[in-house]
């Protein structure tokens, strides 16, 4: 079952367009929290985005634009601001068709039937971990928390990859140092933790100070 996430801040039109497309047997949520877009669009993980021009905080120009550095999902903008401008806007931003409100509900199930025939097979689509707003995507090597990314050397990649793959479980050093160099019993043990440290100075850049704990005897997780 594809998934549909709306982001629309008018709770009665998110609602009836939700009940109508869940008749074509989508997976529909809609966005309740609008500070924090993104972290929901990832956490639901949807297969296309209907979107809203003018909403709380931040417009959907910007949601736009930050859903673009993470993902090729494609989205649709729905807004009553369709002049020239904001149509123009909405595809540069990234945006795949936009629709004019008011809309009738058949031309728009008919958009997004197609839009899903001709993306089905697009790459990239899962290219991120996620946790507690920290994104690791998978296809630049960055990290981003806050609206602040960083870019990441080989190894940095490979060690916090593997501890947010591992979400609440402590990862040995010896399991990390395996996934860096392949044969560890030609690694200086030390080695691991200059790089630990390294990647934690490159963390605390954006506010992610304490995000790699470290289980003493043991090895390390992230909070």
């Amino acid at each position: 079952m594809y998934k549909i996430i709306i982001v629309e801040d008018d709770i009665t039109i998110a609602k009836t367009i939700a009940e109508y497309l869940r008749r074509w047997d989508y997976n529909v949520t809609y966005i309740k929290d609008f500070k924090k877009i993104t972290e929901q669009v990832i956490q639901f993980d949807p297969q296309l985005i209907l979107l809203d021009v003018m909403l709380p905080y931040y417009n959907g120009f910007y949601w736009c634009s930050e859903i673009r550095k993470l993902s090729k999902v494609p989205i649709i903008f729905i807004s009553s601001a369709s002049d020239k401008m904001n149509i123009v806007m909405a595809m540069n931003m990234g945006g795949d068709d936009f629709i004019a409100k008011p809309f009738d509900l058949d031309v728009l199930a008919a958009k997004i039937n197609a839009l899903m025939r001709r993306t089905y097979s697009f790459q990239g689509q899962v290219n991120y971990i996620e946790h507690n707003g920290v994104i690791l995507n998978l296809s630049d090597t960055t990290v981003s928390y806050d609206d602040k990314r960083i870019e990441l050397t080989k190894n940095d990649y490979k060690i916090i990859q593997i501890l947010m793959e591992n979400l609440g479980k402590v990862v040995t050093r010896e399991e990390i140092m395996q996934r860096l160099w392949e044969n560890d019993h030609f690694v200086d043990d030390n080695t691991l933790t200059v790089n630990i440290n390294r990647l934690r100075k490159k963390l605390s850049e954006i506010a992610l100070k304490d995000f790699i704990i470290t289980k003493k005897g043991i090895g390390y997780m992230v909070k």
